[in-house]
């Protein structure tokens, strides 16, 4: 009989996909992605670029949205908190409308996954991330 994946197992792994996936979504040819908050170039995956999200991973409606993340550096990302003000300032200026707003209303509400939603959203990310690195 097979082990019974843990939910906390699904979350990491979901969690490192949807990461990769942000940062090479927004990776030119070379692997170089800019940080979202303050511009800075760097490449993807070894100069510690992550994925920073406006609203806390806390909030798990919007853990996973791609609305909600966006490329980071650590400086920001980790020391500066996020940037919070300057990720609204940039989302609402590429969406062309307040979505900060609306992002936030959204985090207000609750959602529960279940295990078999995370094996969804994990194969969904797979997929993405195989077809991007063809």
């Amino acid at each position: 009989m097979p082990r019974k994946v843990k939910r906390k197992s699904l979350i990491k792994k979901l969690d490192t996909l949807f990461s990769l996936y942000i940062r090479l979504k927004s990776a030119n040819k070379k692997g170089f992605v800019k940080c979202y908050t303050c511009g800075v170039k760097k490449y993807w995956e070894k100069d510690y670029m992550q994925c920073g999200h406006f609203i806390s991973r806390r909030h798990y409606i919007l853990r996973w949205s791609e609305k909600n993340a966006r490329p980071q550096c650590y400086g920001c990302n980790v020391m500066s908190q996020g940037k919070q003000y300057q990720f609204a300032i940039n989302l609402n200026k590429e969406y062309g409308y307040d979505i900060a707003e609306e992002l936030l209303k959204e985090s207000r509400k609750t959602a529960k996954f279940s295990n078999d939603d995370l094996v969804s959203l994990i194969n969904r990310y797979e997929k993405f991330i195989e077809l991007m690195n063809k």
